[in-house]
């Protein structure tokens, strides 16, 4: 069986990287193990790895079903950049790379095989995969097989056919958004076996959230992109046309933008897409077409120039931004038009409980616009997920809250004004007839009903109807009106709270709409931005010429070669030689070999004419994690370490490898619980290990344990593990 330590070892060997994200490490163990799994990773929360390190370790092939071709080639192209055989069967082939590919799987060379659920399912495939010695199926984008999920694929369903095909091989479901009800329908539907459930933490603590009243909003768009012009970002919008006019506009004022929609062109598709992989083109204008699976760790911003039309799918695609975890901004433009707009589409849905639906989703996504709270816990809270802090520090609400107001009269005059029409006509009517009675308008519906006699006639014309709207949204979420479906329409009543501002006069404070101009200048200028990694930002922009060279020589997107991050360390600390290139996040061994000296040159180079500078600890630029909650296998760890036992006691005691019983510790560190660290290491040994780190950098565990004498000595992985997070809690502390 696969030890901890050489989970680790082939972590740093292949892809580069000294630690798990957070759950990565315990998928990982039950899919060695034979286990089902079922496992939700946000966007950029590292689910490929979850199959992909399994994948190196079974003896036969993994299987990976997604519906996304553009991702596959990606995925590919990364997985041979770090020396793992893998391949991928799709439209995109023509017959000769088919049959070589097939060949290639005949021999067993491959690992790794991405498939499409429709090529999965042709005649014979799924008889050639039995001669294939199928080790784990790993089911990608696994929302799919759910009519309740944002983006359902009748094909999926298919998928459950495979359980009875290849009984004995474990199945492993992953996906980054899904509800509770989305969730048992992934499990039931695929068929999977008492499997292991992870639920990762939606938090994306590097994206900032913003929404902005749209007014003039290709200006309000520019005046946001100039300053960012030499990254990259998303932009989506609701029509076809749309996106090739911004795009138009944008490359007129000087930005590399195109469009992206599925109705250009296949090739024309193409060209746009790669040329946005491959940072020539800065801006994609586009529908929610675009973005599903790829695999683009640096875009630095996402702007939804339109309302989307559900939470979910506004979570999937701002969670396009900052995969390799720097900051990255989510700005969205929000206007009362876009709801109408949407609300007329919905209601050509021939279905009504299509429409029903839709009319839900639409509505929590204007209350998470209007809303003056925090976003990411709204956002969270959809999730079924509670943010544990009052103030995130990185979304409009809570970095410049917006003043409230005392609204009570204009409470009043809403409240009364559905009571009297309620009163009136025997029924309650829709919010936009409200607001037409408020501001003493003149239509067809106030005619025949009479309205234009009640006492709440006009008595709102002092303020514009778009107030009035967000007024009334804001009363829903306040708990003083409720929605209530009527005859194939939703319809606004009273709640039981009114009561208390109509009869007692109870206060109501209101949230001030926000400021167009004060909101759009808050936005054109960029500025620092929270957990950001410091480094020489001249020799930064070196080494990301390197890389465009080098990846263009292989004809591969530039982060295929290297992301972001590992750029960004190389420009902070400088590495001289291939023993200190090693240590930088991102490097493995074969890219190691291929590029190092390239880099490695290059710096050397910019230090013979530049002085080095000198940076705080990138561990001390990284947002803190959120604190973990403690299972009951961690809490029977720390139980025993605080009768004294050692370590290795307690890992004989309970049948477990001394590592694990090191990381159930830090685990506990991490979640605010003291440990005695003199139980562990004597004084001499913390400040030998205080010394390595401080050589290496707090990222950098094997270099630091290399530095001490290697596993064989009188350390170890773990025990580092456990020093370095009590020392990184007590910076943050």
């Amino acid at each position: 069986m696969t030890n901890e330590m050489d989970l680790r070892v082939k972590l740093k060997e292949v892809f580069g990287f000294s630690e798990f994200r957070p759950l990565q490490q315990d998928i990982i163990a039950d899919a060695l193990a034979g286990r089902d799994v079922f496992a939700l990773l946000p966007t950029g929360g590292g689910k490929s790895l979850c199959f992909q390190l399994p994948a190196l370790l079974h003896p036969g092939l993994t299987l990976v079903i997604s519906p996304l071709i553009a991702l596959m080639k990606d995925q590919v192209d990364g997985l041979k950049a770090s020396g793992i055989v893998a391949t991928f069967l799709n439209s995109t082939l023509d017959g000769m790379d088919q049959r070589r590919r097939m060949q290639e799987l005949e021999n067993g060379r491959c690992k790794i095989l991405y498939v499409a659920p429709e090529r999965l399912m042709q005649p014979g495939f799924l008889a050639d995969l039995k001669r294939w010695n199928l080790s784990l199926i790993a089911v990608d984008e696994a929302h799919c097989i759910s009519e309740w999920g944002h983006d359902f694929r009748p094909e999926y369903r298919q998928l459950a056919t495979l359980r009875g095909l290849f009984p004995d091989v474990p199945v492993m479901a992953l996906t980054a958004t899904a509800t509770d009800r989305v969730r048992g329908d992934i499990v039931n539907l695929l068929k999977l076996r008492e499997p292991k459930r992870y639920v990762a933490s939606f938090n994306r603590p590097n994206l900032s959230y913003r929404v902005v009243p749209k007014d003039d909003p290709y200006s309000q768009l520019l005046a946001f992109i100039k300053p960012r012009a030499s990254e990259c970002g998303i932009v989506y919008c609701n029509s076809r046309k749309s996106t090739e006019q911004v795009a138009s506009n944008l490359c007129s004022d000087g930005i590399a933008a195109r469009a992206y929609h599925a109705g250009l062109e296949g090739h024309v598709r193409a060209d746009n897409q790669e040329s946005f992989l491959r940072d020539e083109t800065h801006v994609i204008c586009a529908t929610i077409a675009f973005g599903m699976g790829i695999n683009k760790p640096n875009v630095r911003f996402v702007v939804h120039y339109d309302l989307p039309k559900n939470v979910e799918g506004y979570y999937q695609e701002t969670g396009r931004a900052g995969r390799d975890g720097l900051p990255s901004e989510c700005l969205l433009l929000f206007s009362s038009g876009d709801v109408a707009k949407q609300m007329r589409f919905i209601d050509e849905k021939p279905d009504a409980q299509e429409q029903q639906v839709a009319r839900d989703q639409l509505w929590k996504m204007v209350r998470y616009a209007e809303c003056s709270s925090c976003r990411r816990a709204s956002l969270l809270e959809y999730f079924s997920e509670t943010f544990p802090e009052t103030n995130c520090k990185n979304c409009d609400n809570c970095v410049t809250p917006r003043p409230t107001f005392d609204g009570t009269l204009d409470a009043q005059k809403f409240l009364s004004c559905v009571y009297r029409i309620k009163e009136k006509t025997g029924i309650n009517t829709g919010m936009k007839h409200v607001i037409d009675v408020l501001v003493g308008a003149d239509t067809e519906k106030i005619r025949d009903w009479r309205h234009e006699t009640l006492s709440t006639y006009g008595i709102g014309k002092e303020r514009h109807r778009t107030e009035w709207n967000s007024i009334g949204r804001e009363l829903l979420q306040l708990g003083f009106l409720q929605i209530r479906v009527g005859d194939n329409f939703q319809v606004v009543e009273l709640a039981p709270a009114a009561r208390e501002v109509l009869t007692k006069k109870k206060q109501v404070l209101l949230t001030a709409p926000m400021d167009t101009k004060k909101a759009v200048s808050a936005s054109d200028k960029k500025k620092g931005r929270q957990g950001e990694i410091e480094c020489d930002e001249i020799l930064f922009e070196r080494l990301r010429e390197v890389r465009k060279r080098l990846a263009d020589e292989r004809d591969v997107p530039a982060y295929i070669v290297f992301s972001d991050v590992a750029l960004r360390f190389m420009a902070r600390d400088y590495p001289a030689n291939e023993e200190q290139f090693r240590r930088i996040s991102g490097v493995g061994e074969k890219k190691l070999a291929e590029f190092g000296a390239a880099f490695i040159a290059e710096i050397s180079g910019y230090l013979s004419s530049n002085a080095r500078q000198q940076f705080m600890d990138a561990a001390n630029a990284k947002p803190a994690p959120a604190k973990t909650k403690l299972n009951d296998t961690t809490r029977d760890t720390l139980r025993r370490f605080r009768t004294g036992l050692r370590v290795e006691d307690i890992a004989a005691e309970r049948g477990l490898v001394p590592d694990t019983i090191y990381g159930h510790l830090a685990k506990c560190i991490d979640a605010g619980e003291a440990i005695n660290m003199a139980q562990l290491l004597t004084t001499e040994q913390q400040a030998a290990i205080g010394a390595a780190f401080t050589k290496t950098g707090f990222g950098n565990i094997t270099g630091a344990l290399e530095l001490l004498g290697g596993q064989e000595g009188a350390y170890c992985y773990g025990l580092l593990s456990v020093y370095r997070t009590l020392k990184q809690r007590d910076k943050t502390n």
